[in-house]
């Protein structure tokens, strides 16, 4: 679908200042709303260049028919139409024709509305209703046709949108066919649909709530103690433009307030009701597992780095060289992989961005394995987010291979490790290179280090790993597939 402005481009439409393309896309962004108050098409017209007007948005009604079954954006106006259209842009008022217009085989009342931006009519809006479905909308009276009109007399004035409200996005928003209420000036409930009685009544408002102040409804369903939020009282007496979610007896109703206003005074509000209990509830179960999976990898950690300290300790005790080393690095394995635990208890999903986890295992590695000399560890590049298996996995590979540079390339001298990483979708790229002695020909998986990283690679990595000499030094690289 075209925007505004290639609309305005492509038809010669008369241009638009920044101000007013927000202003109407604030209103398209709204507009449901009086379509289906009114059962009748909104359609925003656009002047052109040479008198004439483009169709720019259509919104049809979700609680009638519609009179627009083709679409129309893009179309001119006929002549008869674009006189009414140019009355109402130029008078600034609500144009409302004598007699009906015919659309194929049923008759259709309109009304053109021009859209104020800073004073100046900058577009108009046609309402067209179907003559036959009036009186239907939402299978309740004419209150809500009432209403939606006054809410097309703000537009006029530039009364609506409200320039307060937040916008209105995300799943729950409540809508005319799921609940609607009209209260007056006092917050006093003058009528109802059915849908919005059956929302009430879930909250365990028994009563009948016409001739009743709903803000007193609603607070004596609400438990003493339980969570109200703070806009509750303003939305549910209609005094401002905001949503708010009710809660009471194990149900959850999203209520959202539009003020009716005449001139800036408060003459009512229309409030759209919707029961969001089962959307309420799964995302409380959503909560309370991603919850539980946080604490879950928070104990792994502790218990990890509770394992690593008693490998320390034995291994402090033991008089066998071998024995002492062993331990040390088993100790230092399962820290690598505490460090990943410690990542995704902070995180609601599986998934471990890599890059400071690397970090800290490298600086750690490397200053653990460094005692008698000084090595550098430089980590150049991103990682990426990396799924929680192959973190864990990359996290002791990355341990060893810096481990094994420091310990056996760096003997009795200082040096630097170079980690680089290259991330190219699920595929990543990472070459540790260091300035040492060098590995010596054959002896790649000579040490059991450098066996699990072989292991790790290929098993639990899907990847590939290549060792070579530098002058000076080793380059391995690994290609890894990271993919969940």
């Amino acid at each position: 679908m075209l925007s505004l402005n290639q609309l305005v481009r492509e038809s010669s439409a008369v241009p638009l200042s920044r101000e007013a393309t927000d202003h109407l896309y604030a209103l398209m962004s709204d507009w449901q709303v009086i379509a289906d108050l009114v059962g009748a098409d909104l359609v925003l017209w656009l002047p052109t260049s040479d008198g004439r007007f483009v169709a720019a948005a259509l919104c049809r009604p979700a609680t009638s028919s519609t009179v627009h079954v083709e679409d129309i954006i893009g179309r001119f106006s006929s002549s008869v139409r674009g006189a009414a259209l140019m009355e109402g842009l130029d008078t600034g008022q609500i144009v409302e024709p004598t007699g009906s217009d015919w659309a194929g085989a049923y008759s259709t009342s309109v009304a053109y509305i021009p859209v104020p931006v800073d004073g100046k009519p900058v577009a108009v809006i046609s309402r067209e209703m179907n003559v036959a479905a009036r009186g239907n909308t939402v299978g309740h009276g004419m209150w809500t046709e009432w209403a939606g009109n006054v809410l097309i007399e703000m537009i006029a004035r530039g009364e609506y949108p409200y320039h307060e409200a937040p916008t209105m996005a995300g799943h729950g928003i409540p809508r005319v066919i799921d609940g609607a209420l009209l209260l007056d000036a006092e917050g006093v409930v003058r009528d109802m649909t059915p849908n919005a009685n059956s929302c009430m009544r879930r909250l365990g408002i028994r009563c009948d709530l016409v001739g009743t102040n709903l803000g007193e409804a609603v607070t004596s369903v609400l438990r003493d103690g339980s969570a109200v939020e703070e806009t509750m009282a303003v939305v549910v007496m209609g005094r401002a433009p905001w949503r708010v979610t009710v809660e009471a007896n194990g149900h959850a109703v999203n209520i959202r307030a539009l003020p009716l206003l005449e001139w800036g005074q408060r003459i009512g509000a229309v409030l759209l009701t919707r029961d969001v209990s089962e959307t309420h509830r799964r995302e409380q179960e959503l909560m309370t597992k991603d919850a539980t999976i946080r604490e879950i990898h928070h104990r792994v950690k502790n218990n990890l780095q509770t394992v690593s300290a008693l490998l320390r300790m034995q291994s402090r005790r033991s008089d066998s060289a071998e024995v002492h080393d062993a331990l040390h690095e088993a100790g230092r394995r399962v820290q690598a992989i505490a460090t990943v635990h410690q990542a995704l208890s902070q995180n609601v999903d599986e998934v471990v961005g890599f890059d400071e986890v690397a970090r800290t295992v490298l600086r750690m590695a490397g200053s653990v394995a460094s005692m008698d000399h000084n090595a550098r560890v430089v980590v150049e590049g991103e990682f990426g987010p990396i799924p929680a298996d192959a973190a864990a996995a990359l996290a002791t590979v990355l341990t060893e291979l810096v481990t094994n540079s420091v310990e056996h390339g760096f003997v009795g001298r200082d040096g630097t490790v170079t980690v680089k990483a290259q991330r190219n979708g699920d595929s990543l790229t990472v070459v540790v290179e260091d300035d040492g002695v060098g590995i010596e020909e054959g002896r790649e998986l000579s040490g059991l280090g450098t066996q699990i990283v072989e292991m790790m690679v290929k098993g639990e990595l899907h990847g590939t790993i290549d060792w070579a000499r530098a002058n000076p030094g080793t380059i391995v690289t690994l290609h890894l597939d990271v993919s969940e």
